[in-house]
């Protein structure tokens, strides 16, 4: 059986956490499939920490063409998804299709990992109420409106739920993940 993983993002996606999650799955023996609103070239985002700033700086980063569209996703087809984080978030969190998708994920029992403000995307499907959860720190009184229970920690699972903070914690969330996808193919 093969082993995949759904990718959610757009323009202003962080491409440190896009590249790096399709890369990491593919290590491990997974086909990737990056979703966005349309199938094109996108232009994703690179977030990093400057002293003195009260918050991210961003910087153009490395392209990425999507490979289907979010009208084009079957849940089914999926092990898992990742919401990645930079500001696609904060449009995509807006599109009735993602949130269909995420919902469904959940719906099926199926993994949702989501890095950033990838966790701005659970919160608007609905799926953050009495969850555990970490994320980019200005994305937490959000998380908090939407029920969720902020957790300052480098990489928190409750449930089918994985989050993180930044891509600053890759290490900690992608031990998890592989954890729970372990899990899950030993429960199969």
């Amino acid at each position: 059986m093969t082993k995949s993983v759904l990718i959610i993002t757009g323009d202003g996606g962080e491409s440190y956490e896009t590249w790096y999650a399709v890369h990491r799955f593919q290590e491990a023996g997974y086909v990737t499939r990056v979703a966005a609103p349309s199938k094109k070239r996108m232009n994703l985002v690179m977030h990093d920490f400057e002293p003195g700033w009260d918050t991210y700086k961003e910087a153009p980063g490395y392209i990425m063409e999507s490979d289907l569209t979010f009208a084009d996703v079957s849940v089914a087809d999926y092990d898992a998804v990742v919401c990645i984080g930079g500001r696609a978030p904060e449009y995509l969190r807006n599109d009735p299709r993602v949130l269909a998708i995420l919902r469904e994920f959940d719906a099926t029992g199926k993994w949702i990992f989501a890095v950033c403000h990838g966790v701005q995307l659970v919160a608007a499907a609905g799926l953050l109420s009495g969850k555990k959860v970490t994320c980019y720190e200005h994305v937490r009184l959000e998380a908090e409106a939407a029920g969720g229970r902020y957790v300052a920690a480098e990489a928190v699972r409750d449930g089918r739920l994985v989050s993180s903070p930044t891509w600053r914690e890759h290490p900690a969330f992608y031990r998890e993940v592989f954890v729970c996808l372990g899990e899950a193919v030993g429960a199969r």
